[in-house]
């Protein structure tokens, strides 16, 4: 069982992105076909938020030949470097009235939903080329939600857009998403990196449910984070903040918390069967990177350049890594 997982981060998914562009590369080369994409060597994607959405361009299947995805590793980069600065701009107007994104939302989530809808249109779930499982969150309900493509039961067919724009409802940064099953299930939804912001162990439980024979040792994963986060919060500055301080610190910190937790118990897990080759993290720290902005929504220019060049460094440092993983996911 071949696993991808990709974290959330706002733009900061650009990261990852480019590490898959170094990636499929690979796979280019090591298998001698120039059109061999992610979706080819994995049985699993997962994604949270950032995450989510890549796994959506990952998978989508292409309208003029179905059986093959319709967008590259690069062309998924492409999505943010295009489009990035349109999703994360706040006008004047929005800043005055959201009081910073304290009031209300911090960003309209129109310009977002116009660019899913272009890349993803109406494709569904269900028709992705492989299975998924993308995480988001049920506010009325209270209870973790997980997008799979092979799930057919009852209310679980969505519109992919519909399943991008939910995972990555960010809370302060956009408004909850509303959305509907194409059995008319509505489900109010927020972004799942309040509970997984690295998919990584759901998606080894989920790889169980597919073969009850399954075991860790038959897994193979590739966990990409979005960059850990150079912001430092000093004592001295925070011990008498109270709740709009600590509003937005909270949500950095939570979700930085559970990645490196669930990276932690991935080690151990592929450690207790001897198996540590067959789980790779990539996740660079932004505080090597001088210049680059961790904020998950600066998607200025200058950023997401440094972004990408984040990105290949990470790769560039992991290359032997890569390497003997992309030779090891054409051998099965």
């Amino acid at each position: 069982m071949r696993i991808l997982s990709i974290d959330g981060g706002g733009i900061r998914g650009i990261i990852p992105g480019q590490v898959l562009v170094a990636l499929e590369q690979k796979l280019q080369k090591l298998s001698g076909d120039p059109n061999k994409r992610i979706a080819d060597v994995f049985d699993l994607v997962a994604g949270t938020s950032t995450g989510g959405i890549l796994t959506c361009l990952y998978l989508c299947p292409n309208g003029a030949d179905p059986p093959r995805p319709r967008f590259s590793a690069e062309n998924a980069v492409e999505l943010y470097l295009q489009h990035g600065d349109n999703i994360f701009d706040v006008s004047v107007f929005r800043s005055i009235v959201s009081v910073g994104g304290l009031a209300e939302e911090k960003y309209s989530v129109a310009p977002l939903e116009q660019v899913i809808q272009k890349y993803l249109g109406d494709v569904t779930l269900s028709q992705l080329l492989k299975p998924c499982l993308i995480t988001a969150y049920d506010i009325t309900r209270r209870k973790a939600v997980f997008f799979n493509s092979a799930d057919r039961g009852p209310g679980r067919d969505f519109y992919l857009r519909s399943v991008a724009r939910a995972t990555s409802a960010a809370p302060t940064y956009f408004e909850p998403a509303n959305i509907e099953s194409l059995d008319r299930t509505v489900l109010p939804l927020i972004d799942g990196g309040v509970f997984a912001n690295n998919p990584a162990m759901c998606a080894c439980v989920e790889a169980f449910g597919f073969d009850e024979s399954l075991t860790v040792a038959d897994i193979r994963l590739l966990s990409l984070g979005t960059g850990a986060t150079d912001v430092a919060y000093h004592y001295s500055e925070v011990k008498h903040w109270g709740k709009i301080e600590w509003a937005m610190p909270m949500f950095d910190i939570l979700m930085s918390g559970a990645s490196e937790t669930v990276d932690y118990q991935m080690e151990l897990l592929f450690q207790s069967v001897g198996r540590q080759a067959q789980y790779l993290r990539i996740q660079p720290n932004l505080a090597d990177y001088p210049g680059v902005d961790s904020a998950m929504d600066n998607a200025s220019e200058g950023n997401m350049t440094a972004l990408q060049k984040v990105g290949q460094a990470a790769a560039d440092a992991a290359d032997r890594e890569l390497e003997e993983f992309a030779g090891a996911l054409l051998k099965v």
